[in-house]
């Protein structure tokens, strides 16, 4: 099974979401726009994974959750990645506790490491994936929608837990849930 460990932001910033997201649409009808319902932040991508090495990604998830507190992010302004003329990926900005999101991150990551997952050699900057261009060389009218989340506010998210998802079929399912914060005795 395809599976990458993130966290969510909550119904509010999924409705302020949704609201933008139709309005974007309109500006890059061709592009592939993430449905607001599997809108989160990637924390580590693992790829495939077979039954056994996934219950043991779960174990650690859930060493890791409880050392970090819940945290509370923001969702504002954006950009894209690639060419400015042709970007390939349009996304949101993520403000707030992001310290604090880059420790939760780095913590999983080192954990998943003795499971033969290597963490990836750059920073974690976090940002929401909006969408993605069709064509391997970009999408000029994604260039329009980045101006246009300049002034993007899409509320506040209180993450409280970790979530182990699989990627199937375009759609993704939790496997796991595991809450952050230290467990009551």
């Amino acid at each position: 099974m395809r599976l990458f460990v993130a966290v969510t932001l909550g119904s509010s910033v999924e409705e302020a979401a949704t609201a933008a997201l139709e309005q974007l649409r309109g500006l890059a009808p061709r592009a592939r726009w993430v449905p607001p319902a599997n809108l989160h932040l990637t924390l580590n991508f693992l790829g495939e994974v077979d039954d056994e090495r996934a219950a043991r990604v779960k174990q650690v998830l859930e060493q890791v959750g409880p050392r970090h507190e819940p945290l509370v992010l923001s969702i504002q302004g954006g950009g894209s990645f690639g060419a400015q003329s042709h970007p390939r990926v349009l996304w949101a900005g993520v403000e707030g506790n992001t310290a604090a999101l880059g420790a939760l991150q780095a913590d999983v990551a080192e954990g998943l490491r003795p499971l033969g997952f290597e963490p990836e050699h750059r920073s974690y900057v976090a940002h929401l994936t909006l969408a993605r261009a069709k064509q391997p060389r970009g999408d000029r009218e994604l260039a329009g929608c980045v101006r246009a989340l300049q002034d993007a506010r899409w509320g506040e998210a209180r993450v409280d837990g970790l979530v182990l998802f699989e990627s199937l079929g375009g759609h993704y399912h939790p496997r796991a849930r595991i809450p952050l914060g230290a467990r009551a005795p």
